[in-house]
Order: C-alpha cells, then structure tokens, then sequence
C-alpha cells in the first residue's frame, strides 16, 4: 500500500490526462500538450547538461574554484561568477546541478547565490529576447536593480548560513 501511496500523484497525473483526451476535455488537454512539451525538453537538455558538467567535475581542480570564487575571491570571484551566468544558457533547473558541483569544488556559499541569481535574470541570450520585446532601457533599469539585490542576498545567506555544516558526499575511490 506504501508503494501505490508513494506513485498515486504520477498515478493520478496520467489517468486525469487520458481522461481529458477521451472525453475531450480541453483544459485537461492542454496541461497533457504542455506536459509533454516540458518533458521532451527536459529529455534532450538534461543528458548533455550532465555530460558537461561531469567533464567539469573531471576537468577542473577544486583549487582553481577555490582559488577565483571561494571563499577568498572578494569581488574579482563576485564579478567572474556574474560573468560565468550571464554566458550560459538553458532553463534555470540546469543552473542547480552546476551550483551544487561548484559548492562541492569550494566555490562560496555568497558566489553561489549571486550565480544563481544572474543566471535567473542576466543571462545572454534573456537580455535580447528581453531588449528586443522590452527594450533596452527597460532592461537595463532591470539589471540594474536585480543584480545589486542578488549580491546583497549572497552576502545575507553567506552570514545566515557562515556556521552551519554542509555535507558533501565525496566519492570514495
């Protein structure tokens, strides 16, 4: 019964879909159209993003993280992680996986959440769908006042967070 408990959401999920296609409901419908729409996304994004970031682990020393964006950097790992972010590309749910490799490699906990943060709101290829719709005083208002905000944050987590113990399960070898 625990089983069934644990599925039934998925459960559920898929017989309200198959019910809105036979009965034609359209509501029911478009959460099934969307659904797979994110799923074939997330399919074809997921496994390169994980191919990358797997060479990233292999590739790059903890030292080098250490060194540019832990704990040491001040505002030279500040605006390199800002940089880092605004270059990439992808929906936000490949930036966690990254985040959480870099906080394994010694990246700080501040650099962290000012990664997150510009990578939500400044990346590249954003800003020119964003200037092209928006325009660019718009967006540079924006960025203006969403990226002094994401470093306050990083600074305020930083000293939220400065006691408490983090686990990183190292593999054993």
């Amino acid at each position: 019964m625990k089983k069934f408990a644990k599925y039934s959401f998925p459960i559920l999920f898929f017989l309200f879909i198959g019910l809105s296609y036979l009965f034609d409901f359209a509501s029911g419908e478009q959460i099934g159209d969307n659904f797979w729409l994110f799923f074939k996304e997330m399919i074809l994004f997921l496994p390169l993003m994980f191919i990358l970031i797997g060479l990233f682990d292999v590739w790059i020393q903890r030292e080098k993280i250490e060194k540019h964006i832990g704990k040491d950097s001040g505002w030279k790992g500040t605006l390199l992680v800002i940089l880092m972010a605004m270059l990439q590309a992808g929906p936000l749910y490949g930036a966690f996986p990254f985040a959480y490799l870099l906080w394994k490699k010694g990246c700080s906990i501040r650099n962290i959440f000012i990664y997150l943060g510009a990578y939500s709101t400044i990346k590249v290829p954003m800003l020119t769908f964003e200037i092209g719709f928006l325009g660019l005083k718009f967006s540079l208002l924006r960025t203006l006042i969403t990226l002094p905000l994401f470093i306050l944050i990083g600074f305020a987590m930083e000293k939220y967070l400065k006691g408490k113990k983090f686990e990183v399960k190292q593999p054993k070898n």
